[in-house]
């Protein structure tokens, strides 16, 4: 059922927390949500089959909150387009089960939303909560479909100025249900539920450019992220995710030229990321200090197979969205002048 109208004629947000096992940081998340200074906020958790008890838990503990159970783990995709395919209010907050937001920060998402309305995804400054560093400020892209957070890694004062994102970190960010409804896929999907999870809301982002809606990062609002509660920051699960997925993002997306162009610029991040690996710099660093160089080699090659596998899908996915709303170099090379990374800098950042 939508929100009922807020007394001070705000307009209404609903929270969309996606839970998965996570006893040990989903009520700190809801309790951050209640504890918010904005009145018309309700909340809705989607539990993805959880076995944990978190579930049980937050019936029992929050009973002001909306709960809707998953027969199965429907992934970070499936689980998300099931909640907001029970949302109703104009705004819609995205929130994973491991933050904490601090009190003011949906108010001024909001605030912003309704100041820009060209504008469809406001994004709070993400920081991590063990290292005090910066986690994401919106998202930057590059040219073989890989993303990263903004400002990954940085102090927050470096990342106190906002503006203009290429998109929105779906760790928490705040969404126009109009633009999410203009987002939709041929079949009825939002979030690309083949995904599973990771890099989801990059292909969301390249559809959202396409279709002409902005993105906005609001250094005000302040999220801490508890990062990776669910599924291990260097993970091999995560690692065969991010790769695979990143080459569907690029299918779906771009045109021809620009996959050959990403293709070499590819080979360019992955000498950077053999050189990491070796020297114990960025990710490629962290994961070879708890795995044999061959284990990482094969989780590349099963995310590339994976990847063929879906080939199929994507390329029909591909023909409607680039026949939907057509897009020249021109702007891409706008995009990556103006929200792209480097391969060596994607390639070492932590």
């Amino acid at each position: 059922m939508p929100a009922s109208p807020s007394p001070s004629r705000k307009p209404a947000v609903t929270a969309l927390v996606l839970n998965w096992n996570g006893a040990r940081v989903v009520g700190d998340c809801v309790r951050s949500l209640q504890a918010q200074d904005y009145p018309a906020l309700e909340v809705l958790v989607v539990d993805n089959a959880s076995t944990d008890g978190s579930a049980e838990m937050i019936e029992r503990e929050f009973p002001r909150v909306r709960i809707h159970r998953n027969a199965a783990n429907l992934g970070f995709g499936g689980g998300n387009n099931s909640g907001i395919n029970r949302i109703e209010t104009p705004y819609i907050l995205m929130c994973n089960n491991d933050i904490d937001l601090r009190p003011d920060c949906v108010r001024r998402l909001v605030e912003c939303l309704e100041a820009n309305p060209q504008a469809g995804a406001a994004a709070p400054m993400i920081v991590l909560a063990a290292s005090g560093l910066v986690d994401a400020a919106g998202i930057v892209v590059c040219p073989d479909g890989l993303a990263l957070g903004g400002g990954r890694a940085q102090p927050p004062d470096v990342m106190r100025q906002g503006g203009e994102v290429f998109y929105v970190s779906d760790c928490c960010c705040l969404y126009r249900r109009a633009m999410l409804q203009d987002l939709r896929l041929p079949d009825g999907e939002i979030y690309d539920e083949d995904f599973f999870a990771y890099a989801d809301e990059t292909d969301m982002g390249w559809r959202a450019q396409r279709r002409g809606w902005k993105s906005l990062y609001v250094p005000e609002a302040l999220v801490y992220h508890h990062h990776a509660a669910s599924s291990g920051s260097v993970s091999p699960f995560l690692a065969r995710l991010v790769e695979r997925n990143r080459i569907w993002v690029a299918v779906k997306n771009f045109p021809t030229w620009l996959l050959l162009a990403g293709a070499v610029w590819s080979a360019y991040r992955y000498f950077w990321q053999v050189w990491g690996a070796l020297a114990g710099k960025g990710r490629a660093g962290a994961m070879a200090s708890e795995r044999s160089k061959g284990e990482m080699a094969r989780l590349l090659w099963q995310a590339w197979r994976e990847a063929w596998a879906g080939l199929g899908k994507m390329l029909r996915k591909r023909a409607w969205i680039l026949r939907s709303a057509p897009m020249g170099p021109r702007r891409f090379r706008e995009i990556f002048r103006r929200f792209g990374i480097g391969a060596r800098d994607i390639a070492l950042r932590d």
